[in-house]
Formats: C-alpha cells, sequence, structure tokens
C-alpha cells in the first residue's frame, strides 16, 4: 500500500501533503483526533470513536464543520487511495482542526474546521514487546491538572505526554507510567495502563482518557466471568503490583516487564 494523507478533500502522498502555518492545530495544538486501526480490512469501534472526537470538540468548544457521514466518507476515499487490499490491516488517523485564524488565542466562533486524515501501514513495535514486555519508568513528570487539561480531550497538544515519553526515554525505558501531583497512576505516554494488585485487575479511574480498548476489555472481561475495575491506585500500591500491561487502539494488549520507579528501585 501507499500510504496517502487527505487534506480537506484533497488526497495526496504523505510527502506532497501541506496545510496552512496560520491553521490553529499547527500554531496551537488547537485541534481534536482518533485513531484506529482495521482487522483484515475491518475497522472496529466506529461509532465509538466518532462520539468521542464529538465529545472532544464539545469539550473545547469546537463545533465541527463536516458532518461525521461526511468524514467516513473521506475516510474511505483515503483508504481507498492506498491501494490497500480488503485483508490488510492499516492505521487510520483523522484530525480536525479549528481552522485557520489570526494569531490570537481566542478562536473566532465563525472558523471553518479544517480535516486530515492519515492512512498508512500500522506503526511498526518490536516483537519483544509482545514476547517479553516493554520497561517502563515513572517520570518526575506530572499529568495535567483535570481542571488545567480534561483529560478526555483528546486533542493535539502532546507535550505533557512527550515530555514524560522523553524523560522514561532518556531512563532506558520504552514507556512511561505518569502521575498526577498527588502521586496517583493515571496512565502511559498515549495508552491506558492496567495491574494486576493483591488479585484484583485494575486501571486507574481518573486522569486519563477513556480508552475505547479499555472499555471493550472490561466488556468482555465480564461476558468471560473475570473481574475488573476502574479504581485509583498510588504509587505506594505498585510495590504489590505483579502484572502489568497496556491498552491502546494500535498496541492492542502490550505486556510491561519491568518498571522503574521514580526512587531508581526496578520491578520486576
Amino acid at each position: 500500500m501507499n500510504p496517502m494523507i487527505n487534506v480537506d478533500g484533497l488526497i495526496t502522498l504523505m510527502a506532497d501533503a501541506t496545510i496552512p502555518v496560520m491553521d490553529r492545530g499547527f500554531l496551537y495544538g488547537d485541534s481534536v483526533d482518533e485513531v484506529f486501526r482495521t482487522y483484515k480490512g475491518v475497522p472496529v469501534f466506529m461509532d465509538d470513536h466518532f462520539e468521542r472526537l464529538e465529545n472532544s470538540a464539545s469539550l473545547i468548544s469546537m463545533t465541527i464543520s463536516q458532518s461525521r457521514e461526511e468524514l467516513i466518507q473521506e475516510i474511505r476515499r483515503t483508504v481507498k487511495a492506498t491501494g490497500a487490499s480488503s485483508e490488510e490491516d492499516i492505521y487510520v488517523r483523522y484530525q480536525v482542526s479549528r481552522g485557520v485564524g489570526p494569531v490570537d488565542l481566542y478562536p473566532d466562533p465563525g472558523l471553518k474546521t479544517r480535516y486530515v486524515i492519515i492512512v498508512s501501514t500500522l506503526p511498526s513495535r518490536k516483537p519483544e514487546y509482545y514476547s517479553r514486555g516493554m520497561d517502563m519508568a515513572v517520570p518526575s513528570v506530572r499529568r495535567n491538572p483535570e481542571n488545567a487539561l480534561d483529560p478526555n480531550i483528546k486533542g493535539g497538544n502532546y507535550l505533557n505526554n512527550i515530555l514524560a515519553i522523553t524523560q522514561a526515554r532518556q531512563l532506558g525505558a520504552d514507556d512511561c507510567i505518569i502521575l498526577n501531583r498527588e502521586g496517583f497512576v493515571t496512565e502511559a505516554a498515549n495508552s491506558n495502563v492496567w495491574f494486576v494488585i493483591n488479585g484484583n485487575l485494575t486501571t486507574p479511574a481518573t486522569g486519563n482518557l477513556k480508552g475505547l480498548t479499555k472499555k471493550h476489555i472490561h466488556r468482555a472481561l465480564k461476558e468471560a466471568g473475570i473481574s475488573s475495575q476502574e479504581a485509583d491506585i498510588h504509587a505506594n500500591e505498585l510495590y504489590d503490583a505483579n502484572e502489568c500491561f497496556v491498552t491502546s487502539a494500535t498496541r492492542d494488549v502490550m505486556p510491561c516487564a519491568s518498571l522503574r520507579l521514580e526512587g531508581g528501585e526496578v520491578l520486576q
């Protein structure tokens, strides 16, 4: 397949795609986005993804100019342009920025939103991430307070996450587990995190995006008669954890092999 990008209906190769430099998504990260993958050519949880996109837009007072049906049609056009086979697994990211405006933080309510659709192969992951697990680290970078930036806004400003994963990589880890200011676990760099603590399968209740993979894993576990819960997890409780994994739309379920705590101690 040939990775392609659709900018407001114009489909091009990645190298040829452009957006105006005055676009607020570029200038300020003033945008919302969703990412999904296909399984043998079939997308999953599409209604959930669009509902979350619309909720993110609502939380930042953005009115999306395009309808859900229009965006779905443009995604289909872009997928077709890649030449991907119906059995091929692909990565789709669609982002909606508030559009082009003056250099002013206040967004003009009359701006027309701009969409960008990226269709490519799935991000490559090291095979050992699934066979052995990732090495994780707790950085000193803390999660934005919820009353400063709601974690349920899946938006284009990832600087908090970038700082956290950068510090984790500098510590020799593959990914990070981000704490909030009170010392409770929130999430990994761009995925939800789960622990088995004292026999209980638990994922943090607050400070993280309502992950769709997480939602459907909870549902599948319930149908299988396996209990899981969302609850606050303090960093001190991690000493009692004997399993850890992360979940996301593109990673599915990925195990963690070790966790480097903020003080330098490594839990296996």
